[in-house]
């Protein structure tokens, strides 16, 4: 069984058991988060339930397993012969949730 699911502006396709890296919740290790915005949930290749948008009833349960930030990626600017040099970092935060559930009520 499996479902595509919302989250900060993305769609994740995801399975009980399954570790995902979402953009930032809030939200302390071992909390409980719940995603309402199921947009489809599949139980076998018959049982397949397409939102318009959203399944209505669906939610996928999960856990947040930790907080952290991703590889940091640099951004370097150059300008030949005008001595134009500038160098930027950015690191950017997301949340690792693990897939406990997934509810379809209909």
């Amino acid at each position: 069984m499996f479902s595509v699911i919302e989250t900060g502006g993305k769609q994740y396709k995801v399975a009980v058991g399954e570790k995902i890296k979402i953009e930032k919740l809030e939200g302390k290790e071992g909390d409980p988060v719940v995603f309402d915005k199921v947009l489809l949930t599949a139980a076998s290749d018959d049982a397949v339930k397409i939102g318009q948008p959203y399944v209505e009833g669906g939610k996928v349960l999960g856990e947040i397993v930790r907080q952290a930030r991703h590889d940091k990626v640099i951004v370097f600017k150059y300008r030949p012969k005008k001595r134009e040099r500038k160098k930027k970092g950015h690191r950017q935060m997301f949340t690792e949730v693990k897939i406990t559930g997934i509810e379809n009520r209909s």
